[in-house]
């Protein structure tokens, strides 16, 4: 196939050797046992924590990058995805996944993704040091317990709330993984999803000759290493085109692309000083100062607006395409996924720009005790603010351009694509300036 990057003799040959993930996957985990180990035991100041600065002013920052460049490939590396390989092979035990899992899974993947963006609020758990460790062992906790009932990647794919982000994000990346179907439908042995030899079958589920996303795939070559028939095919593709064409639309799919924009808006203004300003005022139509409270108000309506805003839109482009809002909502929640992308890589932008030097400075004092550091930032805030503009900029491209081609393919047909369209760019536009705006204003460090 014309593309593939399989066929580079160099690459395939890594992808189809033993060495592929694991010379990445190993070191991946040993680092994450010393930030686990830090964030428990080391110093309970985040400012000089190893394993605060690596979670949340390096990692965490970067992980939309990783999705937008390479796909979902960082669940193939991640160190709760290798602990759970490392259960199920001690215990043995290959339960199939519970029909509840498969079909509300996502569902759970939402709820847990905004309780945890709460809890973190509520609890400080980004600037305590030991809370982000107590997230970390809930988190190992859940992984050993699923790995240990049920067989593959059963965490991963259905309870995963950064599955769920990534499976999200990872349609908009720039890599493809898919197979020669003709190829598929005349193989008998399906060892991409059985496994071979030594090399197992998929950990997440999934069938290359039939898959048509990107979402639940994360390039962990196994597919590659164990298919006869050389069908596999790695490809660059255009950022957010597989957005244009989602075949089957799902509620679950677009509402967490929707809450992802109000979370975006929540981390945002939270950092701003204006956010002292909105608590008292929170305060005082409450009665009460409760920072549990004032911030659960918050959060709540920054949850709701975008889901409002957006099911407003879709009745509004209902009454041209005669579709239900609700249906709208569904396909063309998919639109925001760029520009969700676009928010969540500038706000974290500021971290890793602003703060990143601290990863440095904490990482030598593990060496050099008594080792105080420097200026934590790589570049004046000025600068990092055109970045952010940029950033978003190119988000709402995306999203116009993906609301356009999903305006085409689905209402096209019927002459009601530009009807079905306009609601939708002008909501885009207002979501995209409103989050240029919080970015003009002064954001605090996180640590």
């Amino acid at each position: 196939m014309k593309g593939n990057l399989l066929d580079i003799r160099s690459l395939k040959a890594f992808v189809k050797s033993s060495l592929f993930p694991a010379i990445i996957q190993w070191p991946t985990a040993f680092v994450f046992a010393v930030v686990v180990y830090q964030l428990l035991y080391g110093p309970m100041s985040a400012h000089e924590n190893f394993g605060t600065a690596m979670t949340w002013v390096l990692w965490w920052p970067i992980i939309p990058l990783i999705f937008l460049l390479m796909g979902r490939f960082w669940c193939a590396i991640c160190p709760f995805a290798t602990l759970s390989d490392i259960v199920q092979k001690w215990v043995r035990n290959k339960r199939t996944v519970p029909v509840f899992l498969k079909k509300y899974g996502i569902w759970i993947i939402d709820a847990m993704f905004i309780l945890i963006t709460w809890a973190d609020h509520v609890f400080g758990i980004v600037e305590s040091p030991l809370g982000s460790g107590v997230l970390l062992m809930i988190i190992i906790t859940g992984v050993i317990v699923s790995g240990a009932f049920f067989e593959r990647r059963t965490w991963c794919r259905y309870l995963c709330f950064l599955g769920g982000l990534s499976g999200n994000y990872s349609r908009s990346g720039l890599l493809e993984l898919r197979a020669k179907s003709e190829n598929c439908k005349k193989c008998k042995d399906k060892y991409c999803y059985k496994g071979k030899d030594n090399v197992a079958g998929c950990p997440m589920f999934e069938m290359p000759g039939v898959m048509d996303s990107s979402a639940k795939c994360n390039l962990c070559g196994n597919c590659v290493k164990t298919c006869p028939n050389d069908s596999v095919v790695l490809t660059a593709r255009i950022p957010s085109k597989e957005l244009w064409y989602v075949r089957k639309p799902k509620i679950e799919e677009s509402f967490l692309a929707i809450i992802i924009m109000g979370i975006v808006f929540v981390q945002n203004i939270t950092m701003l000083e204006l956010w002292e300003d909105a608590q008292k005022i929170i305060e005082g139509l409450t009665g009460t100062s409760s920072y549990t409270v004032t911030f659960t108000i918050t959060f709540i309506i920054a949850m709701a607006v975008p889901v409002l805003a957006f099911y407003a839109t879709s009745w509004l482009a209902g009454v041209s395409n005669r579709e239900k809002a609700i249906s709208n909502l569904t396909i063309f929640g998919y639109a925001l996924i760029p520009l969700d992308l676009a928010g969540h890589l500038a706000h974290n932008l500021f971290h890793l720009l602003a703060e990143g030097k601290t990863v440095l400075h904490t990482g030598i004092a593990l060496l050099v005790p008594g080792y105080k550091g420097g200026s934590p930032g790589f570049f004046p805030e000025a600068t990092i603010q055109i970045m952010q503009f940029a950033l978003i900029v190119l988000g709402l491209a995306a999203s116009l351009f993906t609301a356009y081609k999903i305006s085409k393919n689905w209402f096209g047909e019927a002459g009601k694509s530009t009807a079905s369209l306009v609601p939708y760019a002008v909501l885009l536009i207002l979501l995209a300036a409103f989050n240029i705006y919080l970015f003009t204003l002064p954001m605090s460090m996180r640590m």
